[in-house]
C-alpha cells in the first residue's frame, strides 16, 4: 500500500483539487408524482448541460445553489433516483471545489477568518456530496458502501461495478478525497484516502477516457502531492499528465495548472511552472465547449500562481 499523504501533502491535495473538478453537471436524460419528479430531473439535465459552456463563471456560481437545493428537494421525494444522486454528488463537489476552496486560497492572506469559514463550508458540502455518491453506488450494487470499508469484500464489490458506475465512482472519489484533503486534523478521513484511490482506480480501469480524461487529472494531483516525498511520485504524475493531455486534446487547462502547482513547485522547476501556466492561459476557453467554465477558472488560478511565483520558488 502506498503511504498516506502527510498533513502537508494533504494540504497540497486540497489546494490542487479545485482546478480539476469543475465540469458540466451530470444528470441523465409508477406514480404520477414520480413521473413528475423524473421529468423535472430531465429538465434540469437539459439546463445543466449548458452551464459548462457558459462564459460567466460568477453567474454559474450564483445559479448552482438553487439548482442543488432543487435536486435535493426532488431526492426527498424519490431518494433512489440514480440520476439525481449523481447530480447531487457532482454538483456539490463542483460548487465546493470550483468556487469555495479557490476563493479561500485567494482570501487567505488578506482575510484568514473568512478563508477558514469558506473551507469549513466546503468540507460540509463535500461530505454531503460523498454521501450522495455512495448512495448512488448502492443503487448499482446494494451494500457497496459497506463492502468498500470491509477489506474482505472490497475487491469483489469494486469488481462488480461496470461502466455505468464510472460517473458515480469518479464524483464520489472526487468529493471524498477533497474533503479528506481539507480536514487536516481528522485522522479518520486521512485513513479514507486509500479508499478514494481505489474508487478512482476502478473508474480508470473501466473508462480511462471519461470526460476527456478527468480521471487522470486526479492522478496528477494525487501523485503530485507526494512529489519530493515518495519515490516515483513525480514520474507517475508526469504519466498522468501525459494521459490527461492525450484524452483532452488541448481542450482542458486544469491538468496543466495542477501539474505546475504540484510537481513543478515541489521540484523547484520554475521554467516548467511558467511554461505550463502560459500554455493554460493560451488555451481558447471560448472554443472549448463544455469545458469553458472549468477553463476560465483554471486560467484564473494560473494567473494567481504566476503572480505568486517569487514566493513559490527560492531562486
Amino acid at each position: 500500500m502506498k503511504p498516506l499523504p502527510t498533513p502537508f501533502a494533504r494540504r497540497r491535495l486540497a489546494i490542487r483539487w479545485g482546478t480539476a473538478l469543475l465540469l458540466p453537471l451530470f444528470l441523465g436524460g409508477c406514480s404520477l408524482q414520480r413521473v413528475a419528479i423524473r421529468a423535472a430531473g430531465g429538465a434540469l439535465a437539459a439546463g445543466g448541460a449548458t452551464w459548462g459552456s457558459d462564459d460567466d463563471p460568477e453567474l454559474v456560481r450564483e445559479a448552482l445553489p438553487f439548482a442543488l437545493k432543487t435536486i435535493e428537494g426532488l431526492l426527498a421525494a424519490d431518494p433512489a433516483d440514480r440520476r439525481l444522486l449523481l447530480a447531487a454528488a457532482s454538483g456539490f463537489t463542483q460548487y465546493a471545489q470550483g468556487f469555495l476552496v479557490p476563493e479561500a486560497d485567494y482570501l487567505e492572506e488578506s482575510d484568514f477568518a473568512r478563508a477558514r469559514a469558506e473551507r469549513e463550508r466546503a468540507g460540509r458540502l463535500l461530505a454531503r456530496a460523498t454521501g450522495y455518491g455512495l448512495r448512488g453506488l448502492d443503487t448499482l450494487r446494494p451494500g457497496f458502501a459497506a463492502a468498500l470499508r470491509d477489506p474482505g469484500r472490497r475487491d469483489t464489490a469494486l469488481a462488480g461495478l461496470g461502466p455505468e458506475a464510472v460517473p458515480l465512482l469518479y464524483w464520489t472519489g472526487a468529493a471524498w478525497g477533497a474533503r479528506a484533503a481539507l480536514a487536516l486534523d481528522d485522522p479518520e478521513l486521512a485513513t479514507d484516502l486509500p479508499l478514494v484511490e481505489r474508487l478512482m482506480r476502478r473508474a480508470r480501469e473501466l473508462a480511462p477516457g471519461f470526460e476527456d480524461g478527468v480521471i487522470h487529472d486526479f492522478y496528477v494531483v494525487w501523485e503530485g502531492a507526494r512529489a519530493g516525498t515518495a519515490a516515483g511520485a513525480a514520474d507517475r504524475a508526469r504519466e498522468a499528465l501525459a494521459a490527461a493531455r492525450r484524452y483532452a486534446g488541448g481542450r482542458r487547462a486544469a491538468p496543466l495548472v495542477a501539474f505546475a502547482e504540484s510537481v513543478a513547485v515541489a521540484e523547484q522547476d520554475r521554467a516548467t511552472f511558467t511554461r505550463l501556466l502560459d500554455e493554460a492561459l493560451a488555451l481558447d476557453a471560448a472554443a472549448s465547449g463544455p469545458h469553458r467554465v472549468a477553463n476560465l477558472l483554471a486560467q484564473r488560478r494560473a494567473r494567481w500562481l504566476l503572480a505568486r511565483a517569487d514566493d513559490l520558488f527560492l531562486e
